[in-house]
């Protein structure tokens, strides 16, 4: 596991309690020979995650007062803001490893914020 890699993952396990209690989502089709495939296969699974993310932000800020539901949306979008110049610096990175640490960092992230908010949303 790359450094990188390994951070993206420690950040992720940081950001969202709910992530600890679930287990990691490996798809063996994103185990390509080749780099386009699995950048793909990564940003398709993080494309599934965003839409778990939308539908479990709706129904968060759909049980809540409108002060909390601004507050929410505030923090959204620092979110939004937060994880992709995060994942905006490996894409930055050296060498084609790089596009991959990226939409790693991206379906990580998103994923876990997906899962957060639906525990929010559960409450």
């Amino acid at each position: 596991m790359s450094y990188a890699r390994a951070l993206v993952l420690a950040a992720t396990f940081l950001t969202a309690p709910a992530v600890a209690e679930e287990a990691a989502d490996t798809d063996p089709a994103c185990e390509q020979a080749t780099t386009q495939g699995i950048v793909e296969c990564l940003s398709d699974q993080a494309e599934r995650w965003d839409t778990r993310l939308n539908a479990a932000y709706k129904t968060a800020m759909d049980g809540m007062s409108e002060e909390r539901r601004k507050g929410l949306r505030d923090v959204q979008r620092q979110w939004i803001a937060w994880r992709d110049a995060n994942c905006g610096w490996y894409a930055e990175g050296e060498g084609t490893i790089s596009r991959i640490e990226a939409a790693e960092c991206d379906r990580s992230l998103t994923r876990a914020r997906a899962l957060e908010l639906e525990e929010l949303g559960s409450k």
